[in-house]
């Protein structure tokens, strides 16, 4: 019941003009759920398969053994981005991702919507986010599971509205944190401390499969997701996937929150990413500027060469 509510809100709403999960073609996150109310209920659902609520037994931060396959997302000019898998509990959505990544699918491929405070999105080869598909031909269903929950770093597919149209695209979590009277007094204590302490986006628990954890380079995802972008949430400069390929743990250390990573300054990335809007918004009112001028230039001559 509360995901059709959700979904009928996010479509009635329409919050932000990026909001395509209900039913367009464009694969794609809702920004809905910012709400108290939305908060607090996420995890009172359960999957067919487990009575088990959202939230209630987290296991996003499981450290992953010596040996263990991993994937290294390496950003053009930002780095290594390290990413847990959870085959145990999303066993199609892990097989998608590392056989597309064998293949080579996401190189130089964009993450072309970003949204502060919420996520990145990428994997889609056409970067109009309406592309991509996954090994097991167009869409699959990698469906859900209630232990791993929407933290801050957590990756998931996108979908067009269900867990039925899977494909190659994902986002990964930036999200927020939240306050202790922010959940209902049954919410599981489990993910409210996630919550609270990592921060996340609790509303999409349960609409959308999670099958990876970034546990080093959480300060670049936070980083990416302060660059400038425009009215369609499109980086003015791509951010391109390098390359992406499947490793193994070596044992290197851990860092799953932001916390972990002393030298990121969130204050510093923001005006970084302010000074770039601006000098964007700059170089354009100059063109434009420009290409009035010359048209005025074009004009002139016209005249006169209509008058001689």
């Amino acid at each position: 019941m509360f995901r059709k509510a959700l979904a009928a809100a996010a479509c009635g709403m329409m919050l932000t003009a990026a909001l395509t999960a209900c039913g367009e073609k464009n694969i794609s996150i809702s920004e809905s759920g910012n709400s108290a109310a939305t908060t607090t209920n996420a995890a009172a659902q359960t999957t067919e398969s487990s009575n088990i609520a959202f939230g209630s037994d987290v296991r996003n931060f499981t450290a992953p053994e010596d040996g263990e396959e991993i994937l290294i997302l390496t950003i053009k000019d930002y780095g290594d981005i390290k990413i847990k898998l959870f085959p145990e509990y999303a066993q199609k959505g892990v097989e998608n991702i590392k056989g597309l990544t064998n293949k080579d699918y996401y190189t130089n491929v964009i993450f072309h919507r970003i949204i502060d405070g919420f996520m990145i999105q990428g994997g889609d080869p056409t970067g109009t986010g309406r592309g991509g598909e996954s090994i097991y031909g167009d869409r699959f269903d990698g469906g859900v599971d209630p232990h791993l929950i929407h933290a801050a770093g957590a990756v998931a597919y996108a979908n067009s509205g269900s867990t039925a149209t899977d494909g190659s695209q994902f986002y990964i979590v930036t999200g927020k944190t939240y306050a202790e009277q922010q959940f209902a007094e049954d919410y599981p204590e489990s993910a409210k401390k996630v919550y609270m302490e990592n921060g996340g986006t609790p509303w999409l628990d349960g609409s959308y499969t999670v099958f990876g954890q970034v546990f080093d380079g959480l300060d670049i995802v936070f980083k990416l997701q302060k660059v400038a972008t425009d009215g369609s949430d499109r980086p003015l400069e791509n951010v391109v996937i390098e390359s992406m390929k499947v490793a193994t743990y070596d044992g290197s250390a851990l860092k799953w929150k932001i916390t972990d990573y002393p030298d990121f300054d969130a204050e510093e990335t923001s005006e970084a990413s302010t000074e770039a809007s601006t000098e964007t918004s700059s170089d354009t009112a100059e063109a434009s500027s420009d290409a009035s001028e010359a048209s005025s230039e074009t004009t002139e001559a016209s005249s006169e060469a209509a008058a001689q």
